[in-house]
């Protein structure tokens, strides 16, 4: 059962203005990276579920988040149907993140008022998950349509939250294009959580760069 409700995510969402993403089978690997995310300031964790057994991974760090790190609103994103997202659910996910828009996810998201964040390219998509009770959009790839793409969204529909993925880095130049374009929040995967940080198991540098993008992202929003 979800530890936050759809607006605490939300309002989350808006104030951090970043949601780091991974996925690792591994649960300790993943339990230290979640951890470092956390300690360098994230309150919310994206796990990509994308292995085999992802389930049972995020079931485990849900449970970590709860007993040590409070405050922390764990999240899954890659979910392509409504069954897996009833899963992650009932394992305690806080908001559910597709890659595309699908009304069956949206029904089973909505009737447990879970916030659910569609993959959307389009002003229709855009227009229909909002119709669906969708808070914040994520455009993906966010580096296919880039913050240009967020502004023509922005002046017909300035109400739209959008949350790009995929094309996001943490330096100050991308994400002061990202926010001054209109975003509402980032999500970054590969850029944060890099290959080198996971094989070389550097927590400390993998804080010391989640804290590094908040800071930017304070003073850029």
């Amino acid at each position: 059962m979800a530890q936050f409700t759809r607006i605490e995510v939300a309002i989350a969402m808006k104030d951090t203005g970043m949601i780091p993403l991974f996925f690792h089978n591994d649960v300790e690997l993943s339990k230290n990276i979640l951890k470092a995310c956390y300690d360098g300031g994230a309150r919310l964790m994206e796990f990509t579920a994308r292995g085999d057994f992802a389930h049972e991974v995020f079931g485990e760090l849900t449970k970590y988040a709860i007993k040590e790190l409070p405050g922390m609103i764990m999240g899954v994103g890659s979910v392509t149907d409504a069954a897996a997202a009833s899963l992650y659910i009932a394992l305690g996910a806080n908001f559910i993140v597709t890659p595309v828009l699908r009304e069956d996810i949206a029904i089973v998201c909505n009737r447990r008022k879970i916030l659910w964040s569609p993959g959307c390219g389009t002003l229709t998509e855009i227009t229909r998950a909002e119709e669906l009770g969708c808070e914040i959009i994520k455009l993906f790839p966010g580096d296919i349509y880039g913050p240009q793409f967020v502004k023509g969204i922005k002046g017909p529909q300035p109400w739209t939250n959008i949350m790009p993925t995929g094309g996001v880095s943490p330096t100050e130049e991308n994400l002061k294009g990202w926010f001054d374009a209109g975003v509402t929040c980032v999500g970054i995967g590969s850029q944060l959580i890099s290959k080198d940080i996971i094989a070389n198991k550097d927590y400390v540098k993998l804080k010391q760069k989640v804290k590094e993008a908040l800071d930017i992202i304070k003073v850029v929003k």
